[in-house]
């Protein structure tokens, strides 16, 4: 991941998952580790090694503190 760096929640639209630290599919996640870079977010999720891709339009909202 390059860039700013920032923590938060992401929630995903509906048909979109991600992979938790179980491997279970889901399509909302706390605490994870995200950047964004070029339409894309890339995130890490708590309990995990790798980054997962998305596309833009597959954000629901990404919230994190101020």
């Amino acid at each position: 991941m390059t860039g700013p760096t920032r923590r938060g929640t992401v929630e995903l639209r509906p048909g979109y998952t991600v992979l938790d630290a179980t491997g279970t599919p889901v399509d909302r996640a706390e605490d994870v580790e995200f950047t964004l870079d070029g339409g894309f977010a890339h995130l890490r999720l708590p309990g995990t090694t790798t980054v997962q891709t998305v596309s833009a339009p597959a954000l629901h909202r990404l919230t994190h503190p101020a």
